[in-house]
This record gives C-alpha cells, structure tokens and sequence, in this order.
C-alpha cells in the first residue's frame, strides 16, 4: 500500500487491554482494584472488575473482550477498523509498592510488544494492526532512575509509540516539578503521552441520589482531565518543554470550552500570569485530542480552540477576522483522532454496532467546516502521521 493510501486508514487511538500479566494480578487480590469472580443466578461463573474501592460491590462485568486479542481483532474486523493504538487501562500502576511497580511496568511493556508485533498486518500493507502505549512505574516514592529506565525500554520497542499516563503523576499531580526529568526524557525520545483519567472528582459533588456511573463517567473524568492539564500549563511545562507531544482523552474534557475564562483568570492573577510566555489559549494548540465526544458540535468547537491557538502567541499579529470558520476548524482538526474507549461501554445486544464507533464517525462525518481530507484526518491520518505507524 502507497504511503498515501494510508492516510485512508481507520485508527483507533482510544482503546484499553488488560493484559494476560496484569489480569492475573488483579485477580489475587483481595481489595480494588482486583477482578473476582461471582456466580450468576444461572450457576454460571461471572467476572467482576472493581477498579475504585468506592465503587459498587458487585463492579462492572468484564470477559474476554478485555485480554483476548483476538476479542479485540473481532471487535475492529466488525467496525472496520484498521489500526488500533492500545492502552493498559486504569488503575496502571498507582497501587503497588515502588519497587513492584518497577518490575511489572517493564514485563508489562514487553507483554505489548509482543502483544502487537504478532498482530496481523493491514491487508496490502506492511504494517501490523496493533501499536500500543507503554507503563511507566508512577507511583509514589519511585525513583527517577526507574521512570527513565522505563522510557528507554519503551522507546526501543519498535511497536510501542508512546506510554499512559494518570493525571496523578508520581502522586502530586503533573505539575509536580520532580516530573521534569521525566518530560525532558519523553520529550527527547518523540513519545507521545496519552493522559488518561482514573480518579474522577470528588464523589460528594455527586450528591445522594443513586445515578448510577452516569456523572461520574459523563462529567468526572473529563473534569479530572480537564484540572490535571490545567495545572500542567499554568506551572509552564509546556513553556519548559515545548515539543511534548500530548494526547488528552475525551477531547480534553471541558478545557477547550473553558480556555478564554481560564485566560482571563490568568491575566487577573500576576502569581501565575508571570510564570507564562503566552495567553493561556495558545497551550490549547500544542495539545492533541481525541475524537471521542459523540457529537459533531463538541468536535467542531474543539477543533476551533485548536486553530486559534496561534493568534495567542506572544507577538503573535494574528487575528480573529484573518479566519473563517472553515479555515480555523480544517486546521484545528490536524490534532483530533478517532477513538473508541473499547471495551468500555459494550452494545446491550451482540448483533449491535458499539455506540462509541458508530456515533463518533458519524460525528466526524458531520463536522461542519471539516473538508473530506480533514475527515479522513481525523479518521486515520493524522495518527498515521504522529504514530509513524507506516514505520514497522
């Protein structure tokens, strides 16, 4: 296949595995996160995942679709897509002593390198259907030397493009300075890092009334996104740091909607309008984003807050009026991806399509202002691009 064929390719850059390793630690536990095993009221053996200790007793049911890769090769043969870019999924690591957390993030790594380098390859292409994201060891009390060691294994496994991370860094958050090495040593690899959510806000913002995981699926973890890339930026890492290469989950939550206020909070603020180069508005721009926000509007109005970042350079003699719409959106949409959260938020019945594929593409299908090769962008190609996924 022609190096421009492949930007027709449908990429997933949002989708979770527990591996096979990390599936077996989960089930010897005896407190979450742990996987444990029930029985249905047909007598038949049951899996439960708990990943917070306060979820629900009973946790949410997880099977094979979680650790099989062949669940996974189904559930892309079935949705037509192409390339899938996978993630452990949370809790990662946060739970395990330094020293353990250590050695399992390098199995770990190696587990997904195998994971994808025996994957099938797209047909005409020589290039495998699975790339993933590496572990890094973030927990507290972790050495430096063990995160950096953990980079270069990740950079020198040729099927890993980048590593997961929390928003709780090695415990205090990412603007925690103690990470700057850290960045400096993805920064210098040309990692991309996927910033995931995991903790959610606090539970009493939800109030007493039984709702399910409705808010804190819906609001809790972009808001957690949203606060941890907030901070980040307001500490100058992007300032520190300009080439990082940051992929937010779920359109970077409520940040793009939010960007203008927070600027202006800024400029009121000379605690940390001093620490900045640039309008808050500008980091906007360096980010990336997934297209995992399930309507044509959020997805356009994200892409906006993308492509006017530059007008937000100090210097900068851009303007609002220089742009249309459809200018400033086909820019925007250079840093938007395809993503479906699989295997989160599975069909009710097994003959249905997953609302997460069926509704994102439709809603990258009606952007308005997005031209077909914006589309196709969005779709594939720009993973393509940032991935370097024609590079086996």
């Amino acid at each position: 296949m022609a190096s421009s064929k492949l930007t027709k390719l449908l990429v997933d850059v949002h989708s979770h595995v527990y591996l096979p390793r990390y599936t077996a630690l989960l089930r010897s536990r005896s407190n979450a996160p742990l996987i444990k095993t029930l029985t249905n009221p047909d007598g038949k053996p049951d899996d439960r995942l708990l990943i917070l200790a306060d979820e629900p007793s009973t946790g949410r049911p997880v099977g094979p679709q979680y650790w099989d890769r062949d669940e996974k090769l189904k559930f892309m043969d079935k949705h037509g897509i192409d390339v899938t870019v996978v993630s452990t999924a949370n809790p990662w690591l946060d739970f395990l002593p330094p020293p353990e957390a250590h050695k399992l993030a390098l199995e770990l790594n190696e587990d997904l390198e195998q994971y994808c380098s025996t994957s099938p390859k797209v047909v005409d292409a020589q290039i495998p259907r699975l790339f993933g994201f590496g572990l890094l060891p973030l927990v507290p009390n972790v050495s430096v030397d063990a995160l950096l060691q953990s980079i270069k294994q990740i950079a020198q496994l040729p099927h890993l493009r980048g590593l997961i991370m929390g928003t709780m860094g090695v415990g205090k958050g990412l603007d925690d300075e103690a990470l700057d090495p850290v960045w400096a040593a993805i920064e210098e690899a040309g990692l991309v890092i996927f910033v995931h959510p995991h903790y959610g806000v606090d539970a009493k913002a939800w109030g007493e009334r039984d709702n399910g995981h409705v808010l804190p699926l819906a609001l809790g973890f972009p808001f957690e996104t949203t606060t941890a890339i907030t901070r980040l930026i307001i500490s100058g890492v992007l300032d520190r740091f300009p080439n990082l290469k940051l992929l937010l989950a779920h359109s970077g939550g409520a940040l793009p909607i939010l960007s203008s206020r927070l600027s202006s909070c800024i400029v009121h603020d000379p605690v940390v309008a001093s620490r900045l180069k640039h309008d808050a508005r500008y980091y906007v721009g360096k980010l990336y984003l997934d297209a995992v926000s399930y309507g044509p509007e959020e997805m356009g109005y994200a892409s906006e807050s993308l492509a006017r970042a530059s007008r937000y350079q100090t210097g900068s003699q851009e303007t609002a009026s220089h742009s249309s719409l459809a200018v400033k959106r086909s820019l925007g949409s250079k840093r938007m991806m395809f993503g479906t959260d699989h295997p989160f938020f599975p069909p009710l019945s097994s003959t249905e399509k997953w609302k997460s594929v069926v509704e994102n593409l439709q809603a990258i299908e009606d952007v308005q202002g997005w031209s077909e090769e914006d589309k196709d962008g969005v779709r594939g190609g720009n993973a393509v691009e940032l991935f370097n996924l024609n590079i086996s």
